[in-house]
């Protein structure tokens, strides 16, 4: 991994090491004598070269020096105007000497990325707990997005069901509704007819003779409580003998006008707290009511 920045930053250096070596001993060759070039270029790659060397057991020990970064740069300055210089006074080729006049520059730039590379470069362990955490991060954020889809899910069926079973109730309600209402219509019917009155009445001798009841069906509407009659001072609420049955009966029924009918006079009878069999009562009420 760590080749990746180096091998390039070493390769660039070399090749402008000998570009900036032979430019120089081509250049000044013609003025000076070649072993005074070649040794003006060695010092200027030499120097270079020592700079950069101190840079990187700097780097190595987690130090920088400024005067250090600023001497290699100046080298590297130096060598790329060598080459400029260079391409410009020669009659041929001048565009291919620009082309590499760069290459010192460009190499002291790659060192500063391998340089940047090993400040933040991490070891093969802390690599893999930095992967292990990110995988554990996104299995939980996939488990969670699951978790809420399933939630969802089963919300929506939830309501659904909700919604398909009220439904069923309001439906049902609005039939049962319905059948009640045309029911309570057509008894409403009958009872404020005059022919069931009479068909009731035409009945009525052979059941209990010398009674004519006052027959009425059952209304829809509201019911009140019964209002209990008061008891006479040492009543016990039982009537003990017929006598006193037979009062007690035409006395609730006669507590209103018109006269309470059997099954409101039993009501109120039983309301009251009296007790008396069913027989006996209808017996009582067929005596008063004759």
């Amino acid at each position: 991994m760590r080749g990746k920045t180096v091998l390039p930053a070493v390769a660039m250096t070399a090749v402008s090491m000998v570009l900036t070596l032979a430019v120089v001993v081509m250049w000044l060759g013609t003025a000076v004598p070649w072993p005074v070039a070649l040794v003006v270029g060695l010092g200027i790659d030499g120097g270079w070269l020592a700079t950069l060397a101190y840079e990187r057991r700097l780097a190595a020990q987690g130090d920088h020096n400024r005067i250090v970064t600023a001497v290699g740069w100046s080298f590297g300055l130096i060598a790329a105007g060598v080459l400029v210089a260079h391409a410009l006074t020669v009659d041929h080729a001048a565009a291919a000497w620009l082309a590499v006049s760069w290459l010192p520059v460009a190499a002291k730039a790659l060192w500063l990325v391998h340089g940047m590379w090993e400040r933040t470069a991490l070891t093969p362990a802390a690599l893999g707990a930095i992967r292990s955490i990110q995988q554990e991060a996104r299995d939980d954020a996939a488990v969670a997005r699951a978790r809420v889809r399933a939630d969802a899910g089963t919300e929506e069926i939830r309501l659904t069901a909700v919604t398909e079973a009220g439904a069923r109730v309001a439906r049902v309600q609005a039939k049962t509704a319905d059948t009640l209402s045309r029911a309570w219509s057509t008894l409403e019917t009958a009872r404020a007819s005059e022919a069931t009155g009479r068909a009731l009445t035409s009945v009525t001798p052979r059941v209990t003779p010398g009674v004519t009841p006052r027959w009425e069906l059952p209304v829809w509407g509201p019911t009140e409580p019964v209002t209990a009659l008061p008891l006479d001072a040492g009543d016990t609420g039982d009537a003990s003998t017929d006598a006193a049955l037979d009062a007690l009966v035409d006395e609730i029924r006669h507590s209103e006008v018109p006269a309470l009918s059997y099954r409101e006079m039993a009501k109120r009878f039983r309301a009251a707290g009296h007790s008396a069999s069913e027989v006996r009562l209808r017996a009582a009420w067929n005596r008063v009511a004759v």
